[in-house]
């Protein structure tokens, strides 16, 4: 099991999330807040080319062909968050019927969060609407940290441009990573300073940057190689007195 009292800011861990979850200790986590696969890749039309314009990047990574079911995450789920610890998975229409099958009997409250963007990318077909929300579901149990402010800041709707500007990774260039705006908005709301933040689908440690931003603690799985080093190197700057332990997969600052 991993000792998360020895955590000073941040554990970064290199494999496969399911895996990784069972190493960690049970109610152990304050907040879980992750962006798993949407598997939405069956629906894209591929990327859209210009000459006027950058490319419209509309495949998916290829993690997202692979069927997702977020009956995986329930065992460990509720068996590593706190009693008083809240969960919070962005995930698209296709799914949030299944996530509602598999939780909402399991907590007390089973709610979802709206994020609108409001620069998505264009629909230069004009065929649709344009894909301007992701959805964010919500589950926790009576007695759970809820840092209510005012009642004008507590809707169930966020809105914020997607990630971009020298935020917005470019080498490596994920096709998901989240605006460290939402991801703020809901850590302050849903955990309390040195609490212990988990995203076992890190990415490129979006809600990591966030959790320190913040000065919660992170816990953070990625199974790629490439947004594992890029998380790495993001969080370096949290890194002051350079007090990093690397042992293989894992970097604990």
């Amino acid at each position: 099991m991993y000792k998360i009292n020895e955590i000073n800011k941040a554990m970064l861990l290199y494999g496969d999330s399911f895996e990784e979850m069972k190493k960690i200790p049970d109610a152990s986590i304050d907040l879980i807040l992750c962006d798993p696969p949407y598997n939405l890749a069956e629906y894209s039309t591929g990327n859209m080319k210009f000459d006027w314009r950058a490319e419209i990047n509309n495949d998916v990574a290829k993690w997202d062909l692979v069927p997702f079911s977020p009956e995986k995450l329930l065992k460990d789920f509720t068996r590593i968050i706190k009693p008083s610890g809240n969960i919070f998975i962005f995930t698209s229409y296709n799914l949030i019927g299944k996530y509602h099958e598999v939780f909402d009997s399991v907590f007390d409250t089973f709610q979802f969060m709206v994020w609108h963007k409001t620069n998505p990318v264009p629909n230069i077909r004009k065929s649709s609407f344009l894909n301007s929300c992701e959805l964010i579901v919500c589950m926790w149990n009576k007695g759970h940290t809820w840092n209510f402010s005012k009642q004008n800041e507590m809707h169930n709707f966020i809105e914020t441009p997607i990630c971009m500007g020298n935020e917005r990774l470019k080498n490596p260039k994920h096709p998901t990573q989240k605006p460290l705006a939402v991801l703020e908005h809901i850590i302050k709301i849903a955990s309390n300073e040195n609490d212990v933040i988990f995203d076992p689908f890190m990415g490129v440690a979006s809600t990591g940057h966030a959790a320190l931003n913040l000065n919660r603690k992170f816990i953070g799985v990625e199974i790629e190689e490439k947004y594992y080093n890029a998380s790495i190197e993001r969080l370096e700057i949290f890194n002051e007195n350079d007090n990093r332990s690397n042992k293989q997969k894992c970097i604990n600052y």
